[in-house]
């Protein structure tokens, strides 16, 4: 099942620098992790702010639940979901798996 999803990083002004450093490090190595294993389908910047854009193939909403849970960065976010279907004009099909 795919989920498009957009994540809005806020990281308090005080956090620690070596926290920071070391939740960061910790966020990209997991992101990376998902990404070859097809989960992550897609990650996109949005230009001017800190937030992405993504695609998620997973199973049901309890997974993807996991996986973002999961996110080292996650008590930083806010998160919003959309599930998504294939659509009927769509020229290629967007396969799930």
């Amino acid at each position: 099942m795919l989920f498009a999803v957009r994540m809005t990083v806020d990281l308090p002004h005080d956090l620690d620098p070596g926290e920071r450093d070391a939740v960061l490090a910790r966020e990209k190595a997991y992101s990376q992790e998902l990404q070859r294993a097809g989960t992550w389908r897609h990650l996109w910047r949005v230009a001017g702010t800190y937030e992405n854009l993504s695609v998620f193939d997973v199973a049901d909403a309890d997974a993807l639940h996991d996986v973002l849970w999961n996110l080292p960065l996650f008590r930083y976010m806010t998160i919003e979901v959309t599930a998504l279907a294939q659509h009927p004009s769509a020229v290629q099909p967007n396969s799930e798996r």
